[in-house]
């Protein structure tokens, strides 16, 4: 739980220095790009689960 909250903040204070210093967001601005990113992630942990637990 830690390790998210400090990923909001550091999100959020990342996110106020772009807009203070008029540039625009690194990051996706549509909901569908922030699931592509997931999925990304998703699908590596799956992976490791999956050679974890079948392939030896």
């Amino acid at each position: 739980m830690k390790e998210l909250v400090l990923s909001l903040i550091a999100g959020m204070a990342v996110g106020i220095l772009f807009r203070f210093l008029k540039l625009p967001l690194p990051a996706p601005p549509v909901f569908s790009a922030v699931l592509g990113v997931f999925g990304v992630y998703f699908g590596g942990v799956v992976l490791d689960w999956i050679m974890q637990n079948y392939i030896k």
